[in-house]
């Protein structure tokens, strides 16, 4: 197998993990952020000490994050998609090139 053959099959398992993510944090996410507005086990005390609404902004913060770290990875697996296609095109190229000399 040739450098680029390998290149093209680890970018190619690379960018297959990367659009996987997404599957593993969607539930945990979406639960995470249905909890952001139900903080009722901080009591009277979290909401004297204003901690609540911190906690909530945190947690927003945190499920924005998150997408926008899902979002970057799809990105990301789609460029090394698409650089793995090219070297494999490139290795047939390559090998076809070859075969003329």
């Amino acid at each position: 197998m040739s450098d680029l053959k390998k290149e093209a099959a680890s970018m190619h398992k690379a960018a297959s993990g990367l659009r996987t993510v997404g599957h593993h944090t969607a539930k945990p996410l979406t639960e995470f952020k249905e909890q952001q507005h139900d903080l009722k086990a901080l009591g009277a005390v979290g909401s004297l000490l204003g901690a609540k609404d911190e906690i909530e902004q945190g947690m927003t913060t945190l499920s924005k994050l998150t997408q926008q770290l899902e979002e970057e990875w799809e990105a990301q697996a789609k460029l090394l998609g698409e650089v793995s296609d090219a070297f494999d095109l490139l290795d047939l190229l390559l090998a076809a090139a070859a075969k003329k000399d």
